[in-house]
């Protein structure tokens, strides 16, 4: 419930981004999200556990299309490290949340938990209002800006995402999300799978591969700004190849755990991705359009693990990272033919 709710909004979020501003939604969706939060204390039955879980959802995915369209306007001269670093941020909370997490229900009990972060949230939404100026696009009074129809911006992002830049940077960005999805979705599967880990030792290479996912994002997205974007990315792509080659070949329990944790390189395909098709975008539709593609993006996404799991279960392991592996090949060749942005 969480992801489909998740997903359904990036579309009518990035679209509502451009007739109220970013500042308008990000605000919303925290709000919503702290709603989802206190929800949850107050849960007595499976299905109203399930309703918070779809409320947080809702909120989460309004926050999502904004958030990059703002940064993008925030900081267009070095788009790539503040995506980079904001992005590191989150990968290092999905690192450090499930200790956390664990402790935190361990000594005053889920609910509690889970409810006492709402207030956090609550001052993240009045900071945000704060400091995040109004970016909404003027009405002009001929069908463009704030009064432009849904259906003439649907349009108008359709024909922006055939330009050949974003064509060929949404295509690599989609194959090397469908390896990502697959790859984090079954790490800790496969590692115990070999017999040499159990779920705990396996869990905590999952968050070494976030650390490692939050010093490569961070770092992917700084180069992108002094190198160019098509290079960095053909470097990350290639360098992403490697591990998930490596993962059924090496030997050793040392080895295997750090090569695991080396997947997380692949993760900084995303700042620099990001900044590269946002900046792209028509700013009257760069909500509507970023919105539409993020939505296209966890739909591919979701078949990763799917055919990922479906290959597991006919024992098939490893020959799916193998899989992955040239995907991800294929998408670094992609990036090969990737122009530099004006």
């Amino acid at each position: 419930m969480l992801w489909v709710t998740y997903a359904a909004m990036q579309f009518p979020a990035g679209y509502f981004a451009d007739r109220l501003g970013e500042r308008v939604l990000l605000v919303a969706g925290l709000l919503v999200s702290a709603v989802g939060l206190v929800s949850y204390t107050f849960t007595p039955t499976f299905g109203l556990f399930v309703l918070a879980t779809g409320v947080f959802g809702l909120g989460s995915g309004l926050y999502g299309p904004p958030r990059g369209t703002v940064i993008s306007k925030t900081y267009d001269d070095n788009d790539g490290a503040a995506f980079g670093l904001m992005l590191a941020a989150g990968s290092v909370g999905a690192a450090a949340l499930p200790a956390a997490a664990a402790v935190a229900v361990t000594s005053v009990g889920w609910r509690t938990a889970v409810g006492v972060v709402a207030p956090v949230f609550l001052l993240s939404a009045a900071a945000v209002w704060w400091a995040v100026p109004d970016t909404r696009i003027r009405a002009d009074g001929e069908g463009n800006g704030a009064d432009r129809s849904m259906g003439d911006a649907v349009r108008a992002a359709a024909a922006a995402v055939r330009d050949r830049r974003i064509a060929l940077a949404v295509a690599g960005a989609t194959l090397m999300l469908f390896a990502f999805q697959a790859a984090t979705a079954f790490l800790t599967t496969y590692l115990t799978a070999t017999g040499r880990f159990t779920q705990g030792t396996a869990g905590a290479v999952l968050g070494v591969f976030f650390l490692v996912g939050a010093a490569s994002q961070f770092a992917g997205g700084g180069l992108a700004d002094r190198f160019g974007t098509p290079r960095v990315l053909v470097g990350i792509g290639a360098a992403s190849v490697v591990p998930l080659a490596a993962l059924p070949l090496v030997e050793g329990r040392l080895a295997l755990g750090a090569v695991g944790a080396l997947v997380g390189v692949r993760m900084a395909v995303g700042p620099v991705s990001n900044a590269y098709i946002i900046a792209l975008l028509p700013d009257d539709v760069q909500g509507t359009a970023w919105g539409a593609l993020r939505t296209g993006f966890f739909i591919v996404g979701s078949f990763g693990s799917t055919v990922v799991g479906y290959m597991a279960d006919a024992g098939l392991f490893d020959l799916a990272f193998y899989m992955l592996a040239g995907i991800t090949a294929v998408g670094a060749s992609v990036y090969v033919f990737l122009p530099e942005r004006p």
